[in-house]
């Protein structure tokens, strides 16, 4: 059994392979009621007050295996009797305090909710919560910094504000703000909030292939570099065909796609921010909506190779696999044209494998090598940047003829910074690279694992490809994508 970096993951594998298990058995509507004995045996509770509260919580995480409520757009959905056990977010006076008689604390508050109290021979500040708003300024004005504001990891993370307490106290997502970056779903120390998977889905279109004569294609991002160690890329991509899957690409090819393309764009604008994350792109597009006219219309590498699959088989499905929840979102949203068929997280795709009993660790290798260094390198931050200045070289365009100014943000808290730069016409930066999660697509909230060695994995894996450059790389599919009507001609006639 692997070894996972939390309680939370394991108890999440835990929940999808059994509904995997079943998926596969189309035993769902029979079984799914017995996993949550399954996974909490007992009889005695190991994570919560009793036994019957930890089935609870894996009830409703069965939901969300089977994806979650449909009516919701939202990507992560908050388990509400699973978010118990943090401390409400207020604004709390600590010791420090020494009742001064300044008192600003009690001047600053605009709802009169500080008064100072005599407690023995002390002074000392108390805040009436009924009345706090959580506003911050008796913390900006406390000399001593003795009044802090205790947050929810949750709402702590999540840059664009969508997570706040509900009436109940309970966290409560609000869908109009958020961009589905996942960060609460591992900032969370509860597990409560999950993403929606579609993993049944996956193992429906794989059991329907054969049945209705359609191909099946995984997609894998360029973040799957050592995500799997000790095996090898090359052990997961046996997996793969393992499960069903007809063929595996690598996402990094779409990724080479859109830095030609993008680098095209920019210089017929002078003016872009990327479009590969799709996290970014909502957040710009709820934020700063002056900006939105700048996000590039290239296409994600996801919806680029999914093209490229489906221009060569048309019949064919296209399933992405990666670390992102906000992939889960864009490839149901109609820009898309359809390329991605569904989506899977590294976390999802690991008791894939085991409820098939498929170990990669021992299986053999299958070569998969489409893409260039570049396209690889999308997968954490500055590698958009690099491809597109690469792609400008490519085409002959010089320094003197176009000179780039970009800028790379890591995580949304830089991308706010940046774009609000922007907004106010601060800077001459004329392409911004936005990356949702920090450290890029290396430290989603869908990988199994969470370390600065991802980093080295994925400039690993870029290495491997070798000295072509991005045209090179795409000129040669261009020619296998000819050859293979030829070929498919010639296996008709024997």
């Amino acid at each position: 059994m692997r070894k996972f970096e939390t309680t939370v993951q394991e108890l999440k594998d835990q929940v999808l392979t059994s509904v995997a298990e079943l998926a596969w058995e189309d035993r769902l509507a029979t079984g799914v009621l017995d996993i949550p004995e399954k996974v909490i045996p007992g009889p005695e509770a190991k994570m919560r007050c009793c036994i019957y509260k930890e089935r609870a919580v894996v009830n409703d995480r069965i939901k969300l295996a089977l994806g979650g409520d449909r009516t919701n757009p939202g990507m992560v959905e908050v388990m509400e009797i699973a978010c118990d056990e943090c401390p409400v977010t207020q604004v709390e006076v600590g010791p420090s305090c020494r009742g001064c008689i300044a008192t600003r604390c009690v001047h600053s508050c605009p709802k009169e909710a500080i008064t100072i109290e005599q407690h023995g021979h002390h002074y000392r500040a108390v805040i009436d919560h009924d009345k706090c708003v959580a506003c911050g300024k008796c913390i900006s004005v406390c000399p001593y910094g003795a009044i802090q504001k205790n947050q929810r990891p949750c709402e702590r993370g999540c840059v664009p504000g969508a997570i706040a307490m509900g009436e109940n106290k309970k966290a409560a997502i609000d869908v109009n703000k958020c961009v589905s970056c996942g960060t609460c779903t591992y900032q969370c120390p509860f597990g409560a909030a999950m993403d929606k998977s579609y993993i049944v889905d996956v193992i429906q279109m794989l059991r329907g292939a054969a049945r209705w004569g359609f191909r099946v294609y995984a997609v894998v991002a360029p973040s799957i570099a050592g995500q799997f160690a000790p095996a090898t890329l090359g052990q997961v991509v046996t997996g793969l065909k393992m499960l069903g899957f007809h063929d595996v690409y690598e996402v990094a090819l779409g990724a080479d796609m859109t830095a030609r393309a993008e680098s095209e764009e920019l210089l017929e604008k002078g003016k872009l921010l990327s479009s590969c994350c799709p996290a970014f792109v909502d957040y710009v597009e709820k934020n700063f909506p002056d900006l939105a006219q700048y996000i590039s219309h290239t296409p994600s590498p996801m919806v680029m190779i999914g093209r490229h699959i489906k221009e060569k088989d048309p019949g064919a499905r296209v399933v992405f696999v990666g670390p992102c929840v906000a992939k889960k979102k864009e490839f149901q949203m109609g820009k898309t044209m359809g390329a991605i068929d569904c989506a899977l997280t590294f976390e999802e795709l690991y008791p894939l494998f085991s409820s098939r009993g498929i170990d990669p660790e021992n299986l053999e290798e299958t070569h998969l090598d489409h893409a260039s260094g570049y396209g690889r390198s999308f997968a954490h931050s500055g590698g958009v940047t690099a491809a597109v200045r690469e792609g400008m070289k490519e085409r002959g365009i010089t320094e003197e003829q176009f000179k780039l100014k970009a800028v790379q943000c890591s995580g949304l808290a830089a991308c706010k910074t940046e774009l609000f730069k922007m907004s106010k016409g601060i800077g001459d930066v004329n392409f911004l690279e936005g990356m949702a999660c920090e450290g890029g697509c290396v430290q989603g909230p869908g990988v199994l694992v969470r370390s600065p060695r991802n980093q080295m994995d994925v400039e690993k894996h870029a290495k491997e490809a070798g000295e072509r450059t991005i045209l090179e790389t795409l000129a040669a599919q261009e020619e296998v994508t000819k050859a293979a009507p030829q070929r498919s001609a010639a296996s008709k006639k024997k």
